[in-house]
């Protein structure tokens, strides 16, 4: 497709107003079960449904079409416990001290520490990156835009699609993470944003109290 042509719309589905609050109430009921999962089990997931979720994300609007995204999946047992080694090296770090009181306060309530188990007993990390030069084609190497906004609106994607299809996630950021460009083998312009650990939740696993506290209609939003 040249440019300034254009494609014929793409038609949305025809529903009712009363299809479309059942729909939306349906998507809401779904998503607000949908937790953050720290006791994973080695269950395996198949590998479909990963790629599944990866294209459900990859349908996300992006600054100028770009699509400055790249999800690097990591299934094998040497490269997790490659970076669970490296990541708790930095998570010991933080919760030494670098993190501050006031960030290690807000975390207290959510009982999480320097280890993660999970990074290497979930079947599956997608490691995800932001890219500062690419284009709708894989070979080109023009300016992104929009990087951050973008690559967040496709997690967000990532993570309704996985839960979606029955599987608990966890978003980890480690910090710093510049070492997972050299263990997924991505170039120095990509940042690494997240982690999304990916599989079955542990037998008996739970959710903190504190993480079931959700802001109210009210909180979030106003109409002008």
């Amino acid at each position: 497709m040249q440019p300034h042509e254009m494609a014929d719309w793409v038609a949305l589905p025809d529903l009712s107003d009363d299809d479309r609050c059942r729909a939306a109430e349906a998507f809401y009921a779904l998503m607000k079960t949908r937790h953050s999962c720290r006791l994973f089990s080695d269950k395996p997931v198949p590998r479909d449904i990963i790629e599944a979720a990866i294209r459900t994300a990859g349908t996300a609007p992006s600054g100028a079409n770009h699509q400055p995204w790249f999800f690097s999946v990591i299934g094998d047992g040497e490269v997790k416990a490659a970076l669970r080694e490296a990541a708790e090296e930095e998570e010991r770090a933080f919760y030494d001290g670098k993190a501050g009181d006031a960030w290690l306060g807000a975390l207290r309530p959510l009982g999480t520490d320097a280890d993660k188990p999970y990074l290497s007993t979930a079947p599956y990390l997608i490691v995800v990156f932001g890219q500062r030069k690419g284009g709708l084609h894989p070979d080109e190497r023009h300016q992104n835009y929009y990087i951050t906004e973008s690559v967040g609106i496709a997690t967000g994607l990532l993570l309704a699609s996985l839960h979606s299809a029955g599987l608990a996630t966890l978003t980890h950021t480690p910090n710093p993470m510049r070492f997972l460009n050299k263990l997924c083998g991505r170039p120095a312009d990509e940042k690494p944003m997240m982690i999304v650990v990916v599989g079955h939740a542990a037998k008996g696993a739970t959710i903190p109290a504190h993480a079931l506290i959700k802001k109210s209609l009210d909180d979030i939003s106003n109409w002008l």
